[in-house]
C-alpha cells in the first residue's frame, strides 16, 4: 500500500511539484529570513565577544547598550580595583572617530583603545603582524574588511581597484597620524564602521578632547569569586553599572530588539512566508486529495481499512514535507554560505533548523489531517457513481 501511496503523490506531478514548492518555499523563507535576523542582531554586540577575557564590565549607570558610550572620570579605575575580589581591572576606550583618507575623505571608524600594559581585549584573529606592535609609535591595527574596503587607498589607475591598507601603511586619525602594524579579523558592526585597535594612551590623544575619555572598565574576578556576585558589589560600592558579559550582552541585544524596527520587520516576512507557504501546500494537497477521492474510495470498497488509508495519506505528507523541507533549508544554507564574504549579516544556528522544521510539520499535519477527515467521511460507494 505504500507503493499505492506513492504512486498516486507523484501521479499528477504538477500538484506534486506545487506542493514540495509550498513547502519549500517556507522553509526557505523561514529560514533565510531568520538567519539574517539572527545574524544583524548579533552585530550589535560583536564588540563585547571579540574582546573575549573579562568577566566583568562596569560602566555608566545610565548606559544602554554597548555603543551608547557614557564616559567615566578616570578615578573610577582605581576605585573598581579596589573591591575585594577583583583580580585586575584594565580601562577600555571606545568611540567613533573620523579618519582622514589618502584622497581626501573621511571615514568614521570604531576605535578601541586596550590598556597599554597588558593589551587586554585585543583582536580575536591576527592576520598579519602582532598584538604586540600596538607599543610601537603611533601603532594601531585595522580590521581586515575595513582595511581593503572603507580605508583602502585609491586605485592607482582610474578604472583600477582600491589598494586595501598593509602594513607600514599611514592614515590621519583626527588630524593625528597612525600607522598601520597589523590586519586582523574582527565580527562585523552594527554601523559596518572600519574598526581600529589602538593602546588606551593613544587612543585618548586621538580623541577629540573631552574631560572624560573612560568609556569602560573591564574586570577579571578573582579565582573563586562569583563574577554576578562580584559586579553586584562593584555596583554598591561605586555606584556604576557592573554587568557580566553575558547579561551586557543580554542588555545590548534587548534594547535592540525593543527601539528599534528590525523584529518587526523580520517578523511580518516570516509569517507571511508561513502563511503563503501553508496557502500554496494546504490547497495543493487537498486538490490532490479530492482529485484521488475515487482510488480512496476504491480501496475502501475493496476493503481497506480508515487506519490504512490513514497511514496511507501521513506517509504522503511526510515525504512532501522531508523534501520540501530539506531543500528549503540546503537552499538557505547554500545562500548563507554564497554570502559569507559579504555585507550581508547570515547566521544559522541549529536552533533555526528546528523551528523551520516545525513550521513545515505543523503545515503538513494541518494539511494531513482535512484530506483524514475527507477520506474517513468517503463513502465506498462513489467509485461507482458516473
Amino acid at each position: 500500500m505504500n507503493r499505492v501511496a506513492l504512486r498516486m503523490l507523484v501521479g499528477d506531478l504538477g500538484k506534486y511539484v506545487g506542493i514540495l514548492f509550498g513547502l519549500f518555499l517556507t522553509s526557505f523563507l523561514i529560514t533565510q529570513q531568520s538567519a539574517i535576523f539572527l545574524g544583524l542582531m548579533s552585530r550589535t554586540y560583536g564588540a563585547i565577544t571579540d574582546l573575549g577575557g573579562p568577566d566583568i564590565w562596569v560602566m555608566e549607570p545610565k548606559v544602554q547598550f554597548i555603543d551608547d558610550i557614557k564616559p567615566l572620570a578616570d578615578t573610577e579605575l582605581q576605585r573598581v580595583r579596589s573591591i575585594p575580589g577583583v583580580a585586575w581591572a584594565v580601562p577600555l576606550y571606545k568611540g567613533l572617530i573620523k579618519a582622514r583618507l589618502a584622497n581626501g575623505n573621511f571615514q568614521t571608524c570604531n576605535v578601541l583603545g586596550l590598556d597599554d600594559a597588558s593589551l587586554v581585549g585585543g583582536p580575536p584573529v591576527m592576520l598579519e603582524g602582532r598584538l604586540e606592535d600596538l607599543r610601537r609609535a603611533d601603532g594601531v591595527i585595522v580590521d581586515e574588511v575595513g582595511a581593503s574596503g572603507k580605508l583602502a587607498k585609491p586605485a592607482a589607475t582610474p578604472d583600477g581597484k582600491p589598494v586595501p591598507l598593509a602594513i607600514g601603511d599611514s592614515l590621519e586619525l583626527n588630524d593625528r597620524r597612525a600607522i598601520v602594524v597589523g590586519i586582523c579579523r574582527v565580527s562585523r558592526t552594527f554601523q559596518s564602521n572600519p574598526v581600529v585597535y589602538t593602546t588606551y594612551g593613544r587612543a585618548t590623544a586621538f580623541a577629540p578632547r573631552e574631560r572624560r575619555l573612560l568609556s569602560f572598565v573591564l574586570v577579571e574576578a578573582a579565582a573563586g569569586q562569583d563574577p554576578a556576585e562580584l559586579a553586584t558589589r562593584i555596583s554598591a560600592a561605586t555606584g556604576l553599572l557592573a554587568l557580566t558579559r553575558d547579561d551586557f550582552i543580554t542588555m545590548t541585544y534587548t534594547y535592540f530588539l525593543k527601539y528599534t524596527g528590525i523584529p518587526i520587520n523580520f517578523g511580518i516576512a516570516i509569517v507571511l512566508a508561513f502563511l503563503v507557504g501553508s496557502a500554496i501546500a494546504g490547497l495543493m494537497f487537498w486538490n490532490f486529495t479530492l482529485d484521488n477521492l475515487r482510488h480512496f474510495g476504491a480501496l475502501k470498497a475493496m476493503g481497506a481499512s480508515n487506519g490504512m488509508l490513514l497511514r496511507m495519506i501521513v506517509l504522503q505528507a511526510a515525504l512532501v514535507g522531508a523534501l520540501g523541507y530539506g531543500m528549503g533549508v540546503g537552499v538557505a544554507a547554500g545562500f548563507g554560505a554564497l554570502t559569507a564574504t559579504t555585507e550581508l549579516a547570515f547566521r544559522l544556528p541549529w536552533q533555526l533548523l528546528l523551528i523551520s522544521g516545525t513550521a513545515v510539520t505543523v503545515i503538513c499535519t494541518v494539511s494531513a489531517l482535512v484530506c483524514i477527515i475527507k477520506v474517513v467521511r468517503l463513502e465506498p460507494a462513489i467509485v461507482f457513481k458516473g
